[in-house]
């Protein structure tokens, strides 16, 4: 079994997503198998292609070449056949997160200027998801793909069956500087942003990923549960198989642990997405051989922990690569490799790509990161402005992440600048409490907030969903392992739980509100 011997080259992501998926059918062969969905339906690339034909002609008919059209639709094939068909006629999918509430959704569409959203009659109804689509219907013109595939024409029909054979005779050759999809950021810092990447970002970050981490194209079997309007679940979870030639299981939902742990062993599956948190539910509640078709996770979104590694490395074998991205950046950063993985990092930066590290006043360690390269965003869009490209400053993308770099290239993720605290005019870092939490009671979720102090500025909480959760035992925890006192939360409150977006991080800002809340503190004015 020969792994693919891969250097990262530039030149080959100088082309559109929708050329590259084509040249992937020529390469692997159209008959190749190369998609499951969440119903066990299985797709080749001919029919992934065909359907994208048939699909992109008609809604041609109702957008414009060039247009923002928004994309809503859960991890399947749906998902990236409606992905592909819009790249097809050069309309522009941008990627509407479901999980993120009507006023941010109604914001991200104002930022990229999207009029249109499409998903499915049976998506929103499986996902109760009928008082979302009343409040969007308010802003958008919704269509629905059940509705189009019903009204498809003898030319659409035409047009999957003979744009495979004669692809130039129909589909668009967009420039591949030119934009290839909307994201949008979180929200929880205020209105979400759109992020802009070309298709010249993704498809270097594909070739970055695929140099940096052996894939097996023969034998690996993907198994990806995110969201596609989460930049992992889409470059790597969606783009990175159907161009490398590597099957892909996909998951509607990464909510379903003992389901997905029982489809990864059916299926054989050999590599994980997931996050620190989808994977220690897995992992608990997979029965013992589960997962044990799998040879590596690899691990995004959030900090891997050390408890989280040591269970899956007994109970599985697995071992976690452990990496670090941004949707500015298509979104791979760096990440870990099977030959060198070294626990505490996210790796070393993908190819092609540099660094460098901004002093932060009151932190010795390390610096603010700034990343550039191929895979780094066109630019951000902001509803204040809408339809206004904000471009990246000589094209440094600014992490708001403070790290370490270290002799071999490794980096260390001290935490966010946001996610620092002033304590008696010492910095503390929210991580670093919520991982002393994590060493008392690993079993359990966690997460650190400031709140305002009247007389040391600012005071650390914690929120957790551990009933034993408690001061003395974190003090005391903290003074065994020469941590410092200021790392130890003022307040400790027991939750019922932790809230989570929808990509599987921690929702930072419900925990903020949540914190001041159960504090008795009166929220800043906004």
């Amino acid at each position: 079994m020969a792994a693919t011997t891969y250097e990262f080259r530039p030149g080959r992501a100088k082309t559109d997503l929708f050329s590259a998926l084509l040249k992937a059918k020529s390469q692997f062969g159209s008959k190749r198998e190369i998609l499951v969905d969440g119903d066990g339906r299985t797709l080749t690339y001919k029919e992934i292609v065909q359907a994208s034909f048939a699909l992109g002609n008609a809604l041609k008919k109702l957008t414009d070449k060039g247009e923002h059209v928004g994309l809503m639709l859960p991890t399947g094939a749906g998902a990236v056949i409606g992905f592909y068909a819009l790249e097809a006629y050069g309309r522009v999918p941008a990627m509407f997160n479901f999980t993120a509430g009507s006023r941010n959704l109604k914001a991200a569409g104002k930022a990229a200027q999207v009029t249109k959203v499409i998903t499915a009659h049976k998506f929103v109804e499986l996902g109760n998801l009928e008082p979302l689509i009343e409040q969007l219907s308010e802003d958008f013109e919704i269509i629905y793909l059940e509705d189009v595939r019903e009204g498809l024409t003898l030319g659409d029909k035409i047009a999957g069956g003979l744009g495979p054979i004669f692809p130039s005779l129909f589909k668009a050759s967009p420039s591949y500087k030119s934009t290839g999809v909307v994201l949008f950021t979180s929200g929880t810092e205020g209105d979400p942003k759109g992020v802009v990447l070309s298709h010249e970002n993704v498809l270097s970050n594909v070739e970055q990923v695929r140099a940096h981490i052996d894939l097996y194209p023969e034998t690996d079997i993907l198994f990806n549960p995110l969201p596609t309007f989460h930049c992992f679940g889409l470059t790597v979870g969606a783009v990175l198989p159907l161009i490398a030639g590597i099957k892909s299981i996909f998951h509607p939902t990464p909510l379903q642990p003992r389901e997905i742990a029982h489809r990864i062993r059916d299926t054989g599956s050999t590599i994980l997405l997931a996050t620190d948190t989808f994977i220690s539910q897995y992992a608990r509640a997979g029965d013992q051989g589960d997962l044990a078709t799998l040879r590596l996770s690899v691990c995004g979104a959030e900090r891997v922990r050390d408890e989280t590694r040591q269970m899956v490395r007994k109970k599985y074998n697995i071992e976690i690569l452990e990496g670090y991205g941004a949707t500015e950046a298509s979104p791979v950063v760096a990440a870990n490799s099977v030959g060198g993985n070294v626990p505490g990092t996210v790796g070393q930066l993908m190819p092609g790509m540099e660094h460098k590290l901004e002093p932060v006043p009151g932190i010795e360690a390390g610096g603010r990161l700034f990343v550039r390269g191929p895979n780094v965003m066109k630019g951000y869009l902001r509803s204040s402005a809408p339809g206004v490209l904000e471009p990246p400053v000589d094209g440094w993308h600014d992490t708001g992440d403070i790290v370490t770099v270290d002799d071999q290239g490794f980096i260390r993720i001290r935490g966010r600048v946001k996610r620092f605290a002033k304590v008696g005019g010492e910095m503390v870092s929210l991580a670093v409490v919520e991982n002393c939490a994590s060493a008392i009671w690993p079993d359990n979720m966690h997460a650190a907030a400031t709140i305002p102090d009247p007389r040391k500025g600012e005071q650390v909480v914690l929120l957790s969903d551990a009933e034993a959760v408690n001061r003395p035992d974190l003090l005391a925890w903290a003074q065994n392992h020469g941590v410092s006192e200021l790392a130890v939360p003022r307040k400790v409150f027991h939750v019922e739980e932790i809230p989570v977006l929808g990509t599987g991080k921690v929702d930072y800002g419900s925990v903020s509100k949540k914190a001041l809340e159960l504090a008795g503190v009166t929220p800043p004015e906004a």
